[in-house]
């Protein structure tokens, strides 16, 4: 009889647990994964490793509305939670406590009495909203709790309510509702609508009016003005133009809103947009990248603005009065993300992350310039100084345009050639940015392989013309730019073209499906996480409320042209051509990408006889969230480089 030793450990008020098998020190899988064809792992390998798993970063949330403190997420245990902190670099007080992670929250903004959040379950996107009682810490759903999404809730200017977007209708249109989170009861819609691309985006002055973003495929977006009272709209912009427009807040005057939009240009721009004529007065014109992100401050007098300048944030600071803008000097060089002002407008906080140093959160004082940090998550015993710092890259394709990524280098007590891994982005309307690399670094540290992430077509950051050439019937040229880059390796010096992986998340792991049949022979192996294995049944399958989005990017199913077209490229009617190891990565309660389009190609890959490995978690979604789940998916991709990237 087998004995079982479980190592237990509570952190943070969560348990997590790791079975390990006494009689043959091994690490079993939990009962909610599912494995098939992966080894058994020894349990010496997680000791081995544990530096690369501990590692945490942390998120802004929000600002408290009346004190200089406020929420962020981070994680302590098997999930992350919302966190307090105080003061900067101050002690981080757990406030959620839940076997689920937590997302989203919001003070209410006048006292402070309490805070919604969002939380799904095990990872099926179907976010409920709920109310944390600062006074007594009690829980209160207010959503129906159902199989809808619920979020992008945006308060009133006088606290007492906020709009949110909800599918509960019909779970395919996403339609915006009111709420007063005191009486959840009362709440109800104020119009309905078509579509799973609307959000609520900001309140006019008076709380009359809402404008409001119907987002029909990320070439192409209207904002709207929606009366509150009798649910009326009008569009604010153009709804025939095909213009993405992003981020809209009204001015105090309410006769203006500052935007985003890529009108007249390749990248989105900052202006203000002037409400009865619906013109335009660009401020960033000057500047050949997107304004990724904004933020008005309360007083209406500046606009903080973030750039993605290829990759790498910039902030700057505009005076909404003169219009001037400049830099703002002394923020650490990386990613920024959650760029929000404190209610007193005079302090900006952010998060930001680099190839050095993981997710912390930092603020910024207005008009001094001080720079503060407020947390400093740990690196799980990882040296700063020893991680590889990203390198911009660039190759061109078979049709002349000029790809680029980000190369990270194996370290430098590696001799010789290196092996590779390709990591491609999902999206297909994503970046990939140099960010903190986690558990990415014990590849490249201790097992001497360089990871290159490339921005193939399609990817965001670009310019507009840049993002929709894999559109449709383009889709195969993203594919070819990976061909073009297997070509660019094998005439670098340091680096092995006899030993390439290929892998990538969501349509990433497409885009590793696809590499895998048209360049079998110039791979070793390859890893498909939450991908997408044939787009007729992808679409056919995915959440209803996606369905008419990600037909305009990738094409709709129902055209027989298109429908002969996916049938053609779809990587489950090519899989005959993998003859290479594949290990196939999946969430059982996907909304996004559903289970079976993992369960499709594994079952026909397996017929190849060349090694096939499974792992599926019962309790995530689209990618593992649990550090337990995401702990055995780490251990298992070790064991698949090392014998198959870097073994014979």
């Amino acid at each position: 009889m087998k004995r079982y030793v479980r190592v237990l450990g509570v952190i943070a008020g969560l348990l997590w647990t790791v079975v390990i098998e006494a009689q043959s020190g091994v690490i079993s899988p939990t009962e909610n994964l599912v494995v098939e064809g992966i080894p058994e792992i020894p349990a010496e390998l997680a000791e081995s490793v544990r530096r690369y798993t501990e590692s945490r970063g942390a998120a802004f949330v929000d600002w408290h509305p009346q004190r200089r403190e406020m929420l962020i997420s981070t994680r302590f245990g098997n999930t992350s939670q919302i966190h307090e902190v105080r003061m900067p670099g101050g002690a981080r007080r757990q406030l959620t406590f839940f076997s689920e992670p937590v997302g989203a929250a919001s003070w209410e903004p006048v006292q402070g009495r309490y805070f919604v959040f969002s939380r799904d379950t095990g990872g099926n996107e179907f976010s409920q909203l709920y109310r944390w009682d600062a006074e007594t810490g009690e829980v209160t759903l207010l959503t129906d709790g159902g199989r809808s999404q619920n979020g992008g809730l945006v308060w009133n200017h006088a606290g007492t309510q906020f709009c949110y977007a909800t599918t509960r209708r019909n779970g395919a249109d996403r339609d915006l509702w009111i709420m007063d989170p005191l009486k959840p009861a009362d709440s109800h819609a104020i119009v309905q609508l078509q579509g799973g691309g609307w959000w609520a985006l900001g309140w006019s002055p008076d709380d009359s009016t809402l404008v409001a973003r119907q987002y029909l495929s990320v070439n192409k977006s209207v904002l709207w003005l929606v009366d509150v009272g009798t649910g009326k709209m009008q569009p604010l912009t153009d709804a025939t133009e095909e213009v993405s427009w992003g981020g809209a807040e009204f001015l105090p005057d309410g006769k203006s809103l500052v935007v985003t939009s890529d009108r007249g240009s390749e990248f989105k721009r900052l202006g203000f947009l002037e409400r009865a004529t619906g013109e335009v007065a660009w401020m960033t014109t000057e500047i050949p990248w997107d304004v990724e992100a904004f933020d008005l401050s309360p007083d209406g007098r500046y606009v903080v603005l973030e750039t993605n300048e290829a990759g790498i944030s910039v902030l700057r600071l505009l005076d909404t009065s003169t219009r001037t803008m400049r830099l703002l000097e002394g923020v650490p060089v990386g990613v920024i993300g959650g760029i929000l002002w404190h209610p007193n407008s005079t302090e900006i906080a952010f998060s930001i992350s680099s190839s050095e140093a993981t997710s912390d959160v930092y603020t910024l004082q207005v008009p001094g310039g001080q720079v503060e940090r407020w947390t400093e998550s740990e690196l799980g015993g990882l040296n700063a100084a020893q991680l590889p710092a990203a390198e911009l890259i660039r190759w061109k394709s078979f049709d002349d345009r000029v790809i680029s990524g980000f190369l990270y280098r194996a370290a430098k007590t590696f001799p010789g050639k290196r092996p590779v891994i390709i990591n491609i982005h999902g999206g297909p309307e994503g970046q990939s940015r140099p960010g903190f690399q986690g558990r990415n670094n014990y590849f490249m540290n201790e097992l001497g392989v360089a990871m290159i992430f490339p921005n193939v077509r399609g990817s965001v950051g670009y310019g507009k013309t840049w993002v929709a050439l894999d559109n449709g019937f383009q889709r195969e040229d993203s594919v070819k730019d990976i061909g073009a880059l297997l070509d660019w390796i094998s005439e670098q010096p340091d680096l092995d073209a006899e030993r390439v992986m290929v892998t990538g998340g969501s349509y990433g792991g497409y885009m590793t499906l696809a590499c895998a049949t048209r360049y079998n022979d110039r791979l070793r192996c390859a890893l498909d996480v939450v991908g997408i294995s044939h787009f007729g049944t992808f679409l056919k399958n995915t959440e209803a409320y996606r369905r008419d989005l990600r037909r305009v990017e990738y094409g709709d199913e129902r055209d027989p042209r298109m429908a002969s077209f996916f049938e053609e490229i779809a990587p489950l009617n090519n899989a005959g051509k993998i003859t290479k190891p594949l290990f196939v990565v999946q969430g059982g309660n996907d909304p996004r990408v559903p289970l079976s389009e993992a369960e499709q190609i594994v079952k026909r890959v397996q017929q190849n006889n060349s090694p096939v490995w499974y792992l599926m978690a019962r309790d995530e979604g689209h990618g593992f969230r649990r550090k337990s789940n995401a702990d055995f998916q780490f251990y298992a991709t070790i064991l698949f480089i090392k014998q198959y990237l870097l073994g014979p």
